[in-house]
């Protein structure tokens, strides 16, 4: 008998001696061994923690990345991200391609709404024939966003999505704090940045002309946007598709995108994301949906759990990822039969702080909470981020003596922020009653931006 025949029988015999315990820590050591091995020796394995690490980074928790990569390449992920969607979004789009004609449709067939699907993924596909149509919407009281349906009730809207990204502590915030700027009709709402800093944007003229990419607010101002928010990254380009190779960059997420053809018809596209029946899709797999439609411009709006589309008479039409449901937001994309009826709610005027609240506020989060120590599943002691923490997020702002329109010192207030989670210079509000735009480069949006895709 050899050697090893034998060395095996002694181990088997041995091993039945062994209790039920010892056999058990076998079992899982020998798996742990098994899967490390492969996630750290394997180029398949190598694939999929970059994969995951890429999901992290684009939501809000993205310092966890390191788990799957390290702190380095987490670092330099995060560094080639930005490099990228900074690139992206600085090609000045040419207004030629698109010729606006579809115009004065009634509101029957103003839009038209399809199911889409992919390998992992579902969805919904919006068409709005008529691009003046849409609107950026806001709440109607300050110090708390607003649901897309509730936008879409009051309003009176036919359709709505989410729109720019806001600062969301924990994934908990109140959807008030935003991120960049805000115009609708053609008004400055909110701002945290001068008037000659390109931000990423999207937006709409008043001829329906669909921006995309980096452009100063004074710039916005000079182009007459009547409609626009602060998100990235765009990923069409005057019929170009930016993506070149991989995937984008930033994993398999809930996505909210907006595309324009050359007969300027818009394409909305949300999908459904961090679901068992759907878990998302990639920026590259948008990108190749916008160019089979022969997309002129494209990019995206916030995502993650923001990403939703709402339909007058039938509601949230899609699945938020959010176990919360419907998240309040700080803006929308609406579409109007009459558009020029909506008058935005001039909710950030005089404000001089922002919470961006919480764990500590979050009504569903709470009732979740006194709901399981009813059952028993919480002790009554305080647990980490139940209880209201001192409001160090809040976004303060120093107000200055308005300058004149389209100067350097843009007749807005400059944020002073202090501590707010996932961003270096968080938003603040402004108090500007003309489209006059202003900018110092806005934080990250944050994908749920962080580009939340929370």
């Amino acid at each position: 008998m050899n050697t090893a025949l034998q060395i095996w029988i002694t181990s088997t015999r041995q091993l039945r001696t062994w209790s039920w315990l010892k056999k058990l820590l076998l079992l899982i050591f020998s798996i742990v061994f098994i899967f490390s091995s492969f996630l750290f020796l394997t180029p398949f394995g190598k694939s999929l923690r970059v994969e995951m690490a890429q999901l992290v980074i684009a939501t809000q928790h993205r310092p966890w990345a390191w788990i799957f990569v390290g702190g380095r390449e987490r670092d330099q992920m995060v560094a080639d991200l930005i490099a990228r969607n900074e690139k992206r979004g600085l090609d000045p789009q040419n207004k030629g391609l698109v010729d606006v004609t579809r115009k004065n449709r009634s509101a029957e067939d103003l839009i038209k709404v399809e199911d889409i699907s992919g390998p992992r993924w579902k969805g919904k596909k919006m068409y709005v024939y008529d691009p003046t149509s849409i609107r950026v919407v806001v709440p109607s009281k300050p110090k708390e966003g607003e649901r897309i349906s509730s936008m879409v009730e009051r309003t009176g809207a036919i359709a709505g999505v989410n729109g720019g990204g806001f600062d969301d502590p924990d994934g908990l915030g109140n959807g008030f704090a935003a991120i960049g700027f805000i115009i609708s009709g053609g008004q400055l709402l909110f701002n945290d940045n001068n008037a000659d800093t390109p931000q990423h944007m999207v937006g709409i003229d008043d001829q329906g002309f669909l921006y995309i990419g980096k452009y100063s607010l004074n710039e916005l101002n000079a182009k007459k946007v009547k409609e626009a928010v602060t998100f990235y990254p765009r990923i069409i380009a005057n019929s170009v598709p930016l993506i070149k190779s991989g995937d984008g960059g930033s994993g398999v997420q809930p996505r909210t995108a907006i595309g324009q053809k050359a007969d300027g018809t818009i394409i909305i596209i949300v999908i459904d994301g961090r679901q068992t029946s759907s878990i998302g899709a990639t920026e590259k797999e948008v990108q190749d949906l916008f160019m089979k439609e022969d997309v002129v411009n494209a990019g995206f709006l916030d995502g993650g759990a923001s990403s939703e589309l709402v339909l007058k008479g039938q509601g949230v039409v899609t699945k938020p990822s959010s176990r919360f449901g419907e998240r309040r937001l700080p803006s929308g994309f609406l579409i109007f039969d009459h558009p020029d009826d909506y008058v935005p709610d001039r909710v950030w005027d005089g404000i001089t702080k922002i919470d961006p609240g919480g764990a500590y506020d979050n009504p569903a989060f709470l009732k979740e909470l006194a709901d399981k120590r009813a059952r028993g599943e919480l002790t009554p002691t305080t647990k980490q981020g139940e209880e209201p923490s001192p409001k160090a997020s809040s976004s303060t702002v120093k107000k200055q003596t308005p300058a004149p329109s389209g100067s350097k010192n843009d007749p807005s207030s400059k944020p002073v922020v202090s501590a707010k989670p996932n961003t270096s210079n968080s938003p603040a509000p402004t108090s500007t009653k003309a489209p006059t735009i202003s900018s110092t480069p806005s934080p990250e949006p944050s994908t749920d931006v962080t580009v939340k895709v929370n």
